[in-house]
Order: C-alpha cells, then sequence, then structure tokens
C-alpha cells in the first residue's frame, strides 16, 4: 500500500531553504542597514553622508565580484561556497557593532558584499532554475514574496532591539542570529542539482511543449561564450539597469512625501503600501510569467508601471491616490527579483545559466551606484522630484523596447543554432 504513496520532492526543501535564506539575508541585513544610520551618526558624531558611502562601496564590490560568483558557482560545491558567504555577509554585519571609526564599516561592506553576492542575487534563482521545470516563475516568486514578507516582520524587530540594546548589540545581536540559522538551513537543505540527489526536476514529466516555450529544457541553452557577443544580453543588462533605477526611488518616497507636506506618519504607512504591493506582485508576476511567458509579463509589468508615475505626476497632494501609487509601484518593482531571473532563463535556457545571470545582475549594481545619489542631485538642483518621475516613466518605456530587442536577439541565436 504505501508504495504507491509518492514522496515529497527535494524541490520543496530547496525552494525552503532558498527562501529563509534570501529573506534572512536580503530582507533582513540588507534591508535593516538603514535603520542604523541615524544613532550610528548621532553616537560617533559622523556626517550622514561619510556613513553612507559604505552603501556605495558594497554596491562597487558586488559589481565587480559578480561575474567571479558565477564562475565560482559552476565550478565550486554549493553549500560551502553559501555557508562561508553566511560568515562573511552576517559576520562583518556584527562587526559593524564593534566599530568606532567610518573607516569600520567602509572596510567590512567589502566582505559583506562578497557574501551578500552569494546568498542574495545568485543562489536562490540559480537553484530554483536547476530544481523546478514546472511552475518555475511562481516558485521564484515566493521566493521573493517570503523575502519581502521575513523584511517586513524583521524591521520592527531590529528597531526595537536598536531602542533596548544600542546598535552596538543590536549589529552584533542580528549578525550572529543570521550566522546561526542560515549555515545550518543551507548545510541540511540545499543541492546544486537533482542529479546529487539521484532525481529529476520538479515538474520534469509533465511539462508539455508549449510550456517549453516559455522556460527553456534543462541543460539545453546558449554558452556564457555565445551569450556574451549576443545582442540579447546586453538589451537584458540595460533592462536590469532601468528597472532597479525605477526601484530606487523607493529610498526617495520619505523626502517626495514631506516635500507635499505630508508627516513621516505617512510616509512610513506608504512605504509599508509599497512593500504589500511588491510581496503581491513577486507572485502575481511568478505565475504570470508561467501562464503567458516572460516576455508577455514584463511587458504589462512596465506598462503598468506608468499608471503610479501619472498619479504621482498629477495627484501626488490627494493621500489616497498617493497611496494607491505607491501599492501599484512597489507591485511593478517586484520585477527586480522575479523577472529578471525568469527572462534570463527564457533568454538564454539553463546550459550555463549562473555565468550568464551573474553578468546580466551588474545591471542591478551599476543602476545602485548611479541611480541613487542621481535622484538627490536631481531634487537639490530643481526642488522637485517631477524630473525624476519623468525619467523613470521614459525608462519603462525605454524597457519595453529593450524586451523587444532582447527577444529578437534570442530569434538570431536560435537560427544560428546557439541553443544546443
Amino acid at each position: 500500500m504505501n508504495k504507491n504513496k509518492k514522496k515529497i520532492h527535494f524541490a520543496w526543501w530547496i525552494l525552503v531553504g532558498v527562501s529563509i535564506m534570501v529573506g534572512l539575508t536580503r530582507g533582513g541585513l540588507n534591508s535593516s542597514g538603514g535603520l542604523f544610520l541615524t544613532p550610528v551618526t548621532q553616537d560617533l558624531g559622523i556626517r550622514m553622508g561619510d556613513l553612507s558611502i559604505y552603501f556605495s562601496i558594497a554596491s562597487i564590490v558586488t559589481m565587480i565580484f559578480l561575474p567571479i560568483a558565477g564562475k565560482m558557482m559552476a565550478k565550486y560545491n554549493i553549500r560551502g561556497l553559501l555557508m562561508v558567504a553566511a560568515v562573511l555577509q552576517a559576520g562583518s554585519f556584527a562587526m559593524f557593532g564593534f566599530m568606532s571609526s567610518v573607516w569600520g564599516w567602509y572596510l567590512f561592506s567589502i566582505p559583506m558584499a562578497v557574501g551578500a553576492v552569494f546568498l542574495t542575487q545568485m543562489a536562490g534563482p540559480v537553484l530554483i532554475n536547476n530544481w523546478f521545470k514546472k511552475n518555475k516563475g511562481l516558485m521564484i516568486g515566493i521566493m521573493m514574496a517570503v523575502s519581502g514578507g521575513l523584511g517586513a516582520v524583521l524591521q520592527p524587530i531590529v528597531g526595537t532591539l536598536i531602542a533596548n540594546e544600542g546598535w552596538r548589540n543590536a549589529y552584533i545581536i542580528i549578525g550572529a542570529a543570521v550566522i546561526i540559522i542560515v549555515i545550518p538551513v543551507v548545510f541540511f537543505t540545499l543541492r546544486m542539482s537533482p542529479k546529487e540527489k539521484g532525481l529529476q526536476p520538479y515538474g520534469a514529466d509533465e511539462v508539455t511543449e508549449e510550456d517549453e516555450s516559455k522556460t527553456p529544457v534543462l541543460e539545453k541553452g546558449v554558452s556564457f561564450g555565445v551569450a556574451k557577443r549576443s545582442s540579447a544580453l546586453y538589451a537584458l543588462i540595460a533592462f536590469f539597469f532601468f528597472i532597479t533605477a525605477i526601484g530606487c526611488f523607493a529610498q526617495h518616497v520619505p523626502t517626495f512625501a514631506a516635500g507635499l507636506g505630508y508627516d513621516g506618519i505617512f510616509a512610513s504607512n506608504a512605504m509599508a503600501g509599497w512593500m504589500v504591493g511588491a510581496l503581491l506582485g513577486a507572485l502575481a508576476f511568478g505565475f504570470l510569467t508561467d501562464k503567458i511567458g516572460a516576455k508577455n509579463t514584463a511587458i504589462f509589468a512596465m506598462v503598468l508601471g506608468l499608471v503610479p508615475v501619472t498619479i504621482l505626476l498629477t495627484s501626488a497632494d490627494n493621500s489616497v491616490m498617493f497611496s494607491i501609487a505607491m501599492v501599484i509601484f512597489g507591485f511593478v518593482v517586484a520585477a527586480i527579483g522575479t523577472l529578471g531571473p525568469l527572462l534570463t532563463s527564457a533568454l538564454f535556457g539553463n546550459k550555463e545559466y549562473s555565468q550568464i545571470y551573474a553578468i546580466v545582475a551588474l545591471g542591478l549594481a551599476v543602476a545602485g551606484i548611479v541611480a541613487l545619489p542621481g535622484y538627490g542631485y536631481i531634487y537639490d538642483a530643481t526642488g522637485s522630484y517631477t524630473p525624476v518621475l519623468i525619467g523613470i516613466a521614459c525608462m519603462m518605456v525605454i524597457n519595453i523596447v529593450l524586451i523587444i530587442l532582447a527577444f529578437n536577439g534570442k530569434k538570431k541565436l536560435e537560427k544560428a543554432g546557439a541553443f544546443n
């Protein structure tokens, strides 16, 4: 009787493991960094701008290390890499608690960024891409939704720790807790390939030919060398850059709201709406990618993104409309974490996915370096975010063109026989 009973496919443990890992490192460590800026600068007498430079250093390190990380993941044991990465990222975060000079943040932001490349950007999409053939988009959406949900839960916890235990102890407690949780999760739940467990990817025996056109066959795709010379790759890098630049506007929402006369409580609630929208968007984009394909989903996201921009340009002084715009904006920006990996897979297949995705993700790092201070300089020069919003609308239109160009580039690769 028990012979007919199906065991739980190990792919589900992969999903649980990467969701916890990404949630704690991306939604926890990365997202909580801003909460420490005010108490640290006030206690040590450091200027806010000087301390904030460590974010830029981390972005530069990320940009440099992404291609290296892609090659390392293709070559070395994934569990060993991720456990070392957890010590680097969370351990460096904990070390901030012992620092008394801004140079400490500059120094430890380097190993922190190196670890974060593996944990927050590379591992999740690569592992889900390897383990799931059916509903791959939804699984990435679930991973990103869990990350956003954990981030929303952890932010008030971090704030309470800072208030009750002081910023030094908060850094140490959070960093140590992440190491203690993430290392066992990685060791017991994560494997690079189904072959390591003698399995096929989840849904490998159920995917139809129509589905195959949306999600490439496992181990079939373009080599890294060929991808580097394709127009599709450069169009996708540009897409990553612009969608991330659009998402960077989130950091300026409190200033934008204050300039319109809204108080801090309203701005906080508006950002909570943004996070709710991002959580829903991660799930929706994953589901839609499985149903209508990555190309159509990306175009839909960019068209939808014009709605909140229009609202903010015309009705931002209406608090209800402002809040609605934030929810839709968050929904659209969820495309950064969800659509990026899925577009990479749809365009280039799975053959050398980790190395190709590492190059494509350079657009993420560059956008963080350029857009965040760029929006601030525009506001300083004009006293308004209107030029920024107009620029964001233009970037969404450009992204539609880039998606079309990327998939035209894929057709050229197919005609040239580059998929094998």
